[in-house]
């Protein structure tokens, strides 16, 4: 390799690119939130905005990781950790739409769940800007998501368990899909902290 191509390399901030893209869903995951409050859907429609500004950030980072040789770290855990952020704000985008289709209202159970995604998403976005500098408090904010993603899925289950004492059996198989929208982007909030905490083990 030329040292052009090595500085060239050098220039790439995959830290940079991955917290532009964390940023992005901690954002999307806000706009969610607020829509549950308002029941605007003009608010919802920021979240699909969001969704897909996401997506540009992270086609311009796998676009940087395919001409880029040296990475900080292993660029399947880059690549990795980036679908998993763009998982999150996918699945905050189809909980907004499901609402929509299925005429749901925010219920108090879904601004709830919802309040602590956007918690736990927070945890990840101060992960991820820790990750370059800080690890073991990036390591810590991961944790921090990780237990508030146990505490979501606690409010699920107790969510559902309330749910099914209803005899409105379409508002039951309505609510319950937007249930598990909710669900997924808590496990990939989980997920994504486990991607952090392997590469702060690799990389100190």
């Amino acid at each position: 390799m030329s040292l052009f191509n090595k500085n060239k390399d050098k220039k790439k901030d995959f830290y940079r690119l991955i917290n532009d893209q964390s940023q992005k869903s901690f954002e999307g995951l806000k706009k969610l939130q607020k829509f549950m409050e308002i029941c605007d859907d003009s608010i919802g429609e920021e979240v699909i905005a969001c969704e897909k500004e996401g997506d540009e950030c992270r086609k311009v980072l796998v676009d940087e990781l395919n001409k880029t040789f040296i990475t900080p770290f292993e660029r399947e855990d880059i690549n990795t950790l980036s679908l998993s952020i763009d998982d999150m704000l996918d699945y905050a985008r189809s909980t907004y739409e499901e609402m929509k289709i299925f005429n749901v209202k925010p219920t108090e159970e879904l601004k709830e769940m919802v309040r602590l995604l956007v918690l736990a998403v927070e945890n990840i976005n101060y992960s991820i800007g820790y990750l370059k500098n800080n690890p073991s408090i990036s390591l810590d904010h991961a944790f921090k998501a990780k237990k508030t993603e146990n505490t979501i899925e606690l409010k699920y289950r107790e969510s559902l368990a309330k749910l099914f004492e209803s005899d409105d059996f379409k508002y039951i198989l309505k609510i319950r899909e937007v249930y598990r929208h909710i669900s997924n982007s808590a496990d990939k909030i989980s997920y994504t902290a486990d991607i952090i905490c392997k590469i702060v083990v690799k990389t100190m």
